[in-house]
């Protein structure tokens, strides 16, 4: 393990490689143990090195952009953590449409907008995730999702070579596209957007901010939605109804403002996080007969 650190130092520089980094100051839900090795490369051809490294050492390894959807064991991530950062942060505009890097935040994206009078991004204003991981999972909210405006795609494959994919290759549905199937890396997405009124635009920027705020636990550390919709159903909906609002275990609890949110409420660790989500999806099971299933993506050894 000694030459897989050596080697990735020669590709990343000092800078840009970081061993045992704490999850916990990397995810939204503000837990979960230490990455072996956290690299941030900055260039394209340093991103397909790394990839190339873990599979030709079979290293587990994962693409990081905000950590907002993700819960990593208490143990930690014996792997490498690949982090879509700064470097990967551009929002340009071309005409009616966006060119965003992975690394970019939605609420970026939304915000370049915005100033450029283009509709069709506010639903992603507060959504706390990035471009990359938004394509990955076809990010939506109050309606919209990024199928609706997304036309194109750059991805790395799993041999490093540069793909330009058009969004109905994707296999886009509901929270689910292609791309962790087939390994591939996002790198960048090309976002189409109508002209409209700015004050327009702000003004229902606005009105879905202060539903957010009315509605969800934003005070505390969470990963969003826990769970994903079930078909005809609502996930809060079902929690509810199986008396498990405010429920606790450890440090994490079912919101008591919105059920389909489980957040930290007090030093929660990942396995308190992980436990509770097990029992509300065994609760919801018993009580509707409703299997749910985690929007989170878990990390690392639960058992």
């Amino acid at each position: 393990m000694k030459d897989i650190t050596e080697q990735l130092k020669h590709i990343l520089g000092e800078g840009g490689l970081r061993q045992m980094e704490p999850m916990s100051r990397r995810t939204t839900f503000k837990a979960g143990g230490p990455a072996r090795w956290f690299a941030e490369p900055e260039t394209k051809e340093a991103l397909g090195a790394v990839l190339a490294l873990c599979r030709e050492n079979q290293v587990p390894y994962f693409i990081l952009g905000n950590g907002s959807n993700l819960l990593v064991a208490d143990s930690g991530f014996d792997g490498v953590m690949i982090h879509l950062g700064r470097a990967w942060s551009q929002v340009s505009l071309e005409g009616g449409r966006i060119r965003a890097g992975a690394g970019a935040t939605l609420a970026s994206a939304a915000r370049e907008a915005l100033e450029a009078s283009l509709e069709g991004l506010a639903f992603a204003a507060g959504i706390p995730g990035t471009v990359g991981g938004a394509v990955v999972m076809n990010a939506g909210a109050y309606g919209s999702e990024l199928r609706d405006v997304l036309v194109s795609v750059q991805v790395l494959d799993r041999e490093g070579r540069s793909l330009e994919l058009l969004a109905e290759e994707l296999e886009l549905g509901y929270r689910t596209s292609c791309i962790i199937p087939k390994e591939y890396v996002v790198l960048e997405a090309v976002l189409q957007l109508k002209p409209g009124d700015k004050q327009a635009i702000r003004s229902h920027m606005d009105e879905l901010a202060a539903k957010r705020r009315e509605k969800q636990p934003l005070e505390y550390p969470s990963a969003g939605s826990t769970f994903k919709r079930p078909e005809g159903y609502f996930a809060g909906k079902l929690i509810e109804d199986a008396g498990l609002r405010g429920y606790m275990t450890g440090g994490a609890q079912v919101s008591e403002k919105h059920c389909g949110f489980v957040i930290n409420r007090d030093n929660a660790s990942a396995g308190d996080i992980y436990r509770l989500c097990r029992h509300v999806e065994r609760t919801v099971l018993e009580q509707s007969g409703v299997a749910l299933e985690l929007e989170v993506k878990l990390l690392g050894n639960f058992s």
